[in-house]
């Protein structure tokens, strides 16, 4: 299987298995993390109810700030 460049070898295995599972828990939890960071508030909710699930999961959550702030700013 071959994903964004990165290979892996999916020959039936159990250890190709353990592989595969650790693979697509972290790429589909780094997508919803950059979603997360995006500030897309699904993608917020998700992130961190994953990380009460799994927690050798940590990921930095972004630091929301209202947009009038930047107006005020002139930014």
């Amino acid at each position: 299987v071959i994903n964004g460049g990165f290979g892996l070898v999916l020959d039936g295995s159990k250890d190709a298995e353990k592989r595969l599972e650790s693979m697509l828990f972290w790429d589909v939890n780094n997508g919803i993390a950059r979603r997360s960071w995006a500030r897309n508030k699904e993608a917020n909710f998700a992130i961190k109810r994953e990380m009460e699930r799994s927690p050798e999961l940590k990921v930095t959550l972004p630091e929301l700030v209202d947009d009038q702030l930047f107006i005020t700013l002139g930014l």
